[in-house]
C-alpha cells in the first residue's frame, strides 16, 4: 500500500503539519499527563480507524513507559479495571468528541462535567486540543490511505 500523497515531501503539506505538531507541543508542556494524552490519542484513532496513528501511538506510548495490558484494554475502557476515574473521564470526553456528528447537541453536559471533576481548566484545554489534533491528523492519513506498521518512536523528533 502506498499513500496517495506525500505529507513529509509536499511543502505545502509540511507547513499545515508544522503548525499542527506545534499545537501538539504546547499540549506537552502542559499539567495534562502525557500517559492520559497517549491513551486519547490511542482512542481516538481506533475509532477513526487511523492505522498510522494506531501504530504510532501505541509504540510511542510503550516507549514512554505504558503498559501493554493498559494499551491492549483502551478499546474496552469501560470494562477494564486498569484505568484511573480521571483517565475514564478523558476517554469518555474523547469519545464524544470524536464521534461528534453522531449525537445531536454535541458532547453531553454530563461528559463534560465527569472530565472538569478531574482535570482543571488548562488541563481540559490541552485535553480538547489533544482530541482535535489527533482527529485532524487521523482525518488527514486516513484520507490519504498513509500505511501502518512502519513507524519507529521518536521517528518524527
Amino acid at each position: 500500500m502506498e499513500a496517495r500523497l506525500n505529507l513529509l515531501g509536499n511543502p505545502l503539506a509540511g507547513k499545515i503539519v508544522k503548525h499542527l505538531v506545534g499545537a501538539g507541543r504546547a499540549v506537552l508542556e502542559s499539567e495534562l499527563p502525557v500517559s492520559t494524552q497517549e491513551l486519547v490519542k490511542l482512542r481516538a484513532s481506533q475509532i477513526n480507524g487511523c492505522g498510522f496513528c494506531t501504530d504510532m501511538h501505541t509504540k510511542d506510548a510503550v516507549a514512554a513507559g505504558e503498559s501493554h495490558q493498559r494499551l491492549h484494554l483502551v478499546a474496552a475502557w469501560r470494562e477494564a479495571t486498569v484505568f484511573t476515574d480521571a483517565e475514564r473521564a478523558a476517554l469518555e470526553l474523547t469519545e464524544e468528541a470524536t464521534r461528534i456528528a453522531d449525537g445531536a447537541g454535541g458532547v453531553p453536559d454530563e461528559v463534560w462535567e465527569r472530565a472538569a471533576k478531574h482535570y482543571d481548566e488548562d488541563q481540559l484545554v490541552a485535553l480538547v486540543t489533544t482530541i482535535a489534533l489527533i482527529n485532524a491528523f487521523n482525518r488527514m492519513n486516513v484520507a490519504i490511505q498513509q500505511p501502518a506498521g512502519d513507524y519507529q518512536p521518536g521517528q518524527f523528533g
